[in-house]
């Protein structure tokens, strides 16, 4: 069961503001990249559901970071089915990320209470994810979608959207900025918080770094 309630974890991503995006096979790297995120500040964090056996590297690193990160809200991304939402569920998820919008997954989140952000790349896109009930959504890929612009244009009319854009959002005050002060709630971030030659070198600091100066940014721009 989440240790989270969706209204916990909504107001934590508007709160922080960043949402790292991450998976890895080897659930110690998994662990030390949390952890790494954790000490930088991070409280609320989406684990891809992408490769094999991913959702039992999930239920472990679930239990772990229960213990080592207590105060951390660690959800699920990638899911495009009901039966992959109820695994991860059961897992303890806090959350759940999905690229596209599947009523189905909405219900089943709904009925357990747990958070769902469905990808949107449309403002009738948004609308009907509101409509099933989703309090933040996913703007994917925001970059291609329309970036900073296309948010703007969403929030003239729907003023009470609250959007994660996932897709070139990068860990630089320009960038970052730019989201911002379009009027998103959260920016979920993957690679560009994760450089391969950084998980590569084991250089866990840096990404603890990269996490806290981020986050340092997003705290003045709110």
């Amino acid at each position: 069961m989440a240790r989270f309630t969706r209204i916990q974890v909504a107001l934590k991503m508007a709160e922080t503001g960043i949402v790292p995006v991450f998976y890895h096979k080897d659930i110690e790297v998994a662990k030390l990249v949390v952890k790494a995120c954790y000490d930088g500040g991070v409280r609320v964090f989406e684990f891809t559901n992408r490769g094999d056996f991913a959702h039992e590297l999930f239920g472990e690193l679930n239990k772990w970071a229960a213990q080592e990160c207590p105060e951390l809200m660690l959800g699920v991304g990638s899911i495009i089915d009901a039966g992959t939402a109820s695994l991860y569920i059961q897992l303890g998820a806090n959350f759940i990320v999905a690229p596209l919008i599947n009523e189905e997954v909405a219900s089943t989140c709904n009925r357990r209470k747990v958070l769902w952000a469905p990808g949107c790349g449309s403002l009738t896109e948004i609308s009907k994810a509101e409509e099933l009930g989703a309090e933040i959504v996913k703007v994917f890929p925001g970059s291609s979608v329309g970036g900073p612009g296309f948010v703007s244009a969403v929030k003239g009319p729907c003023p009470w959207t609250s959007i994660m854009p996932t897709g070139g959002v990068e860990p630089t005050e320009e960038n970052l900025t730019k989201w911002f002060k379009a009027g998103v709630t959260c920016v979920g971030m993957g690679s560009n918080l994760f450089p391969k030659e950084v998980i590569a070198a084991k250089d866990w600091s840096k990404i603890t770094k990269l996490c806290s100066e981020a986050l340092a940014i997003v705290a003045n721009l709110k």
